[in-house]
């Protein structure tokens, strides 16, 4: 029987309250983890130290990462389990990824601008660009508004 291997994502933010070694000791502990139970690992995005938009146990900043990874069903199960009981993980969830709708993008850093690579891009005459902006709407805009205005009742 074929074993069936799935795209997963997950995003945890991790405690930085107990210094800077403390935070990527806990991120290497479940980095490790999901390398030696998933079968591949895509992607991963280290987000860094990012503020809350509200306080999470008392906790204004964490620090985040994002992981790809292929495995069998069994396993995000049991990642979430362990994200729960670890200290120091703060938030996380574990998503299922359909690859066929969504691309996988990872921010890449980019290399150096030096004098040789860069090159001079002529910008588009303003007549140009008004032409295009035109053709990409599809209805006109008195259309729209006679369709949002609302019926006079009787």
């Amino acid at each position: 029987m074929e074993e069936i291997i799935g795209t997963y994502e997950v995003l945890f933010a991790v405690s930085v309250k107990n210094g800077e070694e403390a935070t990527q000791t806990a991120v290497e502990r479940i980095r490790n983890l999901i390398a030696d139970n998933a079968k591949e690992i895509v992607a991963e995005d280290v987000w860094g130290k990012r503020r809350f938009a509200y306080p999470i146990h008392y906790e204004t900043e964490g620090y985040y990462v994002l992981c790809y990874f292929r495995s069998t069903p069994e396993f995000p199960a049991e990642l979430t389990r362990v994200l729960g009981i670890t200290e120091g993980v703060l938030r996380f969830i574990v998503l299922t990824v359909d690859e066929k709708k969504q691309k996988i993008n990872v921010k890449v850093p980019e290399e150096p601008v030096t004098e040789e690579t860069t090159e001079e891009v002529e910008a588009p005459a303003a007549d140009e660009t008004a032409a295009a902006t035109d053709d990409e709407i599809g209805e006109p805009v008195e259309e729209i508004e006679e369709a949002a205005a609302p019926e006079s009742v009787g």
